[in-house]
């Protein structure tokens, strides 16, 4: 019955909300299961690369290429994908591969009331956030992001000296404020708007500044077409793409040693190279030194100069920012808002 009603009154909203769907059945069951922690953690993980797939075969073939096939048989397509990540479950669970097998009907039987409590709060939690991403979950953001991936590259650097000389000259002249400013983000770009889904965040993008005036703003990003992605200076208009966008300042005091000690490390992944980590939005970590994601090189900088106020092994989110200043390191300076 829910398939025949994907083909009747399925759009972009409905399939990503069916492949998410099932991407926490299957993902449950591998929590469930009775392998190792990291090998279950593989498995997620797969599951995950999987709904990505998912939608980029949606956003591409099934919704955005009307000379592929006729519209009924395309819509079967996103219909018969929905269950790949089941498929993958059944032959975990017959082959028993490193020790990923799900319990058997007995132990499935012996799941406790608080866990089917918490499983029933994360369904909750979930249908509320499907409920509020109508906007972000849509095809042109898809397709933004989509078909800005073959810029992207997580294991080789694919952009060297976007930051020209005027950039370190200003940088430079700043050096007489023993500050170093912490900028985050409402952008409303596409991968912004998709990225709040998930972490429910409304700020999801962090940038360094050596000035208050934001003239020596950088940071890790997509190069917003102009630029490769990876280090890049930032464009203040850029940051206000949608109406209700804004941007949080916050100043970090720092000896000018420290100050001078950044710009050197700019610098020095300027000349080097760098790109932007896509794989470790969810694996926190990099392939190279300076392949890194916006609040991941952020979080670099400060630990590089002894100015980290927080610590982290893992995937760093541009709110822990400021939601782990624990000891008040941080100073607000101002909010901008487009209106």
């Amino acid at each position: 019955m829910a398939f025949v009603a994907l083909y009747f009154y399925g759009d972009t909203l409905l399939f990503i909300m069916a492949y998410f769907a099932v991407f926490l059945f299957v993902s449950f069951r591998a929590i469930q299961s009775t392998g190792r922690k990291r090998t279950r953690g593989l498995l997620i993980i797969t599951y995950f690369v999987v709904f990505l797939l998912q939608i980029v075969f949606y956003v591409h073939v099934v919704s955005g290429n009307d000379d592929w096939m006729e519209h009924p048989f395309r819509k079967l397509l996103a219909i018969a994908i929905v269950l790949f990540p089941m498929a993958i479950s059944r032959y975990v669970a017959v082959n028993k591969y490193t020790e990923l097998y799900l319990p058997s009907l007995q132990e499935a039987a012996t799941i406790s009331f608080s866990q089917l409590q918490e499983f029933t709060g994360k369904l909750k939690q979930a249908k509320a956030m499907m409920g509020k991403t109508k906007g972000s979950l849509s095809y042109r953001n898809f397709r933004e992001i989509t078909d800005d991936l073959p810029k992207h590259d997580s294991f080789t650097y694919v952009n060297s000296g976007t930051l020209t000389e005027e950039y370190f000259l200003a940088a430079e002249k700043s050096m007489d404020d023993p500050n170093l400013y912490i900028v985050i983000s409402n952008t409303g770009t596409a991968a912004s708007e998709i990225i709040s889904v998930f972490t429910q965040n409304q700020f999801n993008h962090a940038s360094v500044s050596f000035d208050p005036g934001l003239a020596t703003i950088v940071s890790y990003n997509g190069g917003v077409n102009v630029y490769p992605p990876g280090l890049n200076p930032e464009m203040v208009d850029f940051l206000f793409k949608k109406e209700d966008a804004s941007i949080l300042i916050y100043r970090l005091p720092v000896s000018i040693d420290q100050k001078k000690l950044a710009l050197e490390k700019i610098a020095k992944i300027n000349r080097e190279g760098s790109a932007y980590n896509m794989l470790g939005l969810m694996t926190g970590h990099s392939y190279k030194p300076n392949i890194m994601y916006c609040s991941q090189f952020v979080y670099r900088i400060l630990e590089l100069i002894s100015a980290a106020y927080f610590e982290t092994d893992g995937v760093i989110k541009p709110t822990d920012l400021i939601e782990k200043d624990y000891y008040r390191k941080l100073e607000f300076v101002k909010e901008i808002k487009l209106s």
